[in-house]
């Protein structure tokens, strides 16, 4: 009886020590263009240029004007915008991994997508996000635009 008893402890004691392989918070939900082009993920619990906002972040992995955004980035690569729900949106400039894993489903033209504060649209000619706010963007691979 001890023994089984010690036994249970100890196989508790392991299961609730083992690491999760992936925690709640660290998956986000997401969408990304028909073609792939565009990528946007909301993240409640994110990171601004100005401490933790919930953020909604869209990146590109093809934009006509990469480099001349590139040369405004501080430090990191620029891959995008981060948009918060109250402030223009900023420069998308990670300096190293996020840890975040946003999964995306892509978002047909003409439908739309809605997490937290956030609102965004597909269109043929790109996708258009913004908040509740009314702050927001406008992407494609051949031009952008912040308000």
């Amino acid at each position: 009886m001890k023994l089984a008893l010690l036994i249970i402890t100890a196989v508790a004691a392991l299961t609730a020590a083992a690491p999760s392989s992936a925690t709640p918070d660290r998956i986000l939900a997401g969408f990304q263009s028909p073609t792939g082009n565009i990528r946007c993920y909301y993240n409640p619990n994110g990171l601004s240029d100005r401490g933790p906002a919930r953020t909604l972040t869209c990146s590109l992995l093809q934009a006509d004007y990469a480099m001349q955004l590139q040369h405004r980035c501080e430090a990191g690569d620029w891959h995008g915008f981060t948009l918060t729900p109250r402030r223009r949106p900023s420069l998308y400039c990670p300096a190293g991994a996020s840890g975040d894993h946003p999964t995306h489903r892509t978002l047909a033209y003409g439908a739309r997508w809605q997490r937290g504060p956030f609102t965004c649209s597909s269109r043929r000619i790109g996708v258009t996000c913004h908040s509740r706010t009314g702050h927001g963007l406008f992407i494609s691979r051949q031009a952008y635009r912040v308000w």
